[in-house]
Parts: C-alpha cells; structure tokens; sequence
C-alpha cells in the first residue's frame, strides 16, 4: 500500500508503507460489511494524504463562500428564503468534509499482470478493471492547489465510457512513473509482444 514510484509495476512488492515524499495511509479502508466487494490477492496503492487537504481547503472555501453569501442575503438584504438553500448547503458541505479523510482511505489501485483495478467508496464501492490492452490515452493532471501541494490525478480512457478511470491524489512523481509504465504495457499487449 506505497504510493512509492518503485511500486507501480505488477511484480513488485511494497518496501514500506510510507515514502519520503509525504507518504500514503496505513490501510486502505474497507467497508464493515459481509456483503462487502473485495478483491483477495495483490498490493493495494493508496493515493497522498495531501489529497485530503487539497479537498479540505477547496470544499472549505466553498463552504465560506456559501455561509458569507447566506447571511449577506439573509441579514443585510432581509432575503429570509435564503436560509433554506444556505443551510441544506452548509450541511451537505459539513457533512462531506467529516466524511472525506475516510474516503480518501477507500481508494486505491493494484496493477495485476492483465489489467489495472481501482477503487473507491465505503457505503457505494467502486471497483474498475481496466485491461491493459484497452487504454488509449493516459492522462496526468493537476490544479493549482495539486501543485502547490505536489499531487496529481492520472486518467485513463478506453473506448467504453464506463470504464474512464480518474486516479486522484497520486504523488506527482508517482503519476509520472505510473503513466509510463502503463503506456509501455499497453503499446505491449496492442501489439501482441
């Protein structure tokens, strides 16, 4: 469970469960249910801490801005119908910035010897295989908050919609190394080698 760029191919195993770099969670975070999807064998990557912080201080501002508009509405404009929008939205931001640190501990990838499988969510889980031989383009982005923090999201497309894959919160390094393996396994399995 490294975020590590030496970990990102299929047969290597995890040195340590934090890197220099700033490291990844101590466990990726499974549901407590029986009924749970899960996928036995493998090394689970788990995506930066600092994706938690990118998203506290985004969704932070935006909560300002939600609260700062609410009562300038409501208070100064005696605009009293702006309670009800202002306060669905504060809670619903509230509650997603509780939520988020265990979240962010949900999602991982495993690189596997034909594809690559991610995942995501405690209540609605996610989980996406993506053969090797069906990515066609491989993305890296980031924001300025990513930058700033050192991050980056690596997106995958094939030629099925569903299967578009956004990995967010890698370390910008291991987004690099990640995308050039995978662009080398893929150019591989298309052509047969």
């Amino acid at each position: 469970m490294t975020n590590s760029p030496e970990a990102t191919t299929p047969d290597s195993s995890p040195a340590s469960t934090t890197t220099e770099a700033g490291g990844t969670f101590e466990g990726i975070a499974e549901p407590r249910s029986e009924n749970r999807l899960v996928l036995e064998g493998g090394v689970w990557h788990q995506i930066s801490p600092k994706y938690v912080t990118v998203q506290l201080i985004s969704t932070g501002s935006f909560l300002v801005l939600v609260v700062a508009a609410t009562l300038v509405l409501a208070l100064l404009m005696h605009q009293l119908w702006a309670w009800i929008p202002g306060g669905i939205l504060t809670v619903i931001l509230a509650w997603t910035l509780l939520i988020l640190p265990r979240q962010a501990r949900s999602i991982g990838y495993q690189l596997r010897d034909d594809d690559l499988v991610f995942r995501r969510g405690i209540l609605w889980q996610r989980f996406v295989a993506v053969p090797y031989g069906r990515m066609q383009l491989i993305d890296i982005t980031h924001g300025p908050l990513d930058r700033g923090f050192g991050i980056a999201q690596l997106k995958f497309v094939t030629a099925a919609a569903a299967t578009g894959v956004i990995i967010p919160g890698l370390e910008q390094s291991t987004a690099e190394t990640l995308r050039d393996h995978l662009v080398g396994v893929a150019e591989s399995r298309r052509t047969g080698l």
